[in-house]
């Protein structure tokens, strides 16, 4: 019985790893998205930065990325930026390539 519960312990444990890594390549897929949506509006360096935690917080109001999504497509559109909900889905999937790449640098 003990390798059952070892195999059941293991297995746990990596979805729990599987489960903090999605999470972690999310926020910083955000606040990528964050940064780079601040650069297209012209925002400062520390406007930036509070506009990428804002994008982060965003991502909590509902399941998925249509809030992210219509966040930015909202914050763009009335900072004049000429910007469809195709393009920030192509930024969004570049940010989530870029981000993936970033925590795995990160952990060596």
């Amino acid at each position: 019985m003990t390798t059952f519960d070892d195999r059941e312990r293991a297995f746990e444990t990596k979805f729990a790893h599987d489960e903090e890594m999605k999470f972690r390549v999310i926020a910083r897929r955000n606040k990528l998205l964050g940064h780079w949506a601040a650069g297209l509006m012209k925002l400062s360096a520390v406007e930036a930065e509070a506009y990428a935690k804002d994008v982060v917080r965003a991502d909590f109001e509902e399941a998925g990325d249509e809030d992210v999504i219509r966040k930015l497509l909202g914050d763009l559109t009335a900072a004049g930026q000429e910007i469809d909900e195709a393009a920030i889905r192509q930024a969004l999937s570049d940010k989530t390539v870029e981000a993936r790449r970033q925590l795995m640098e990160a952990q060596g």
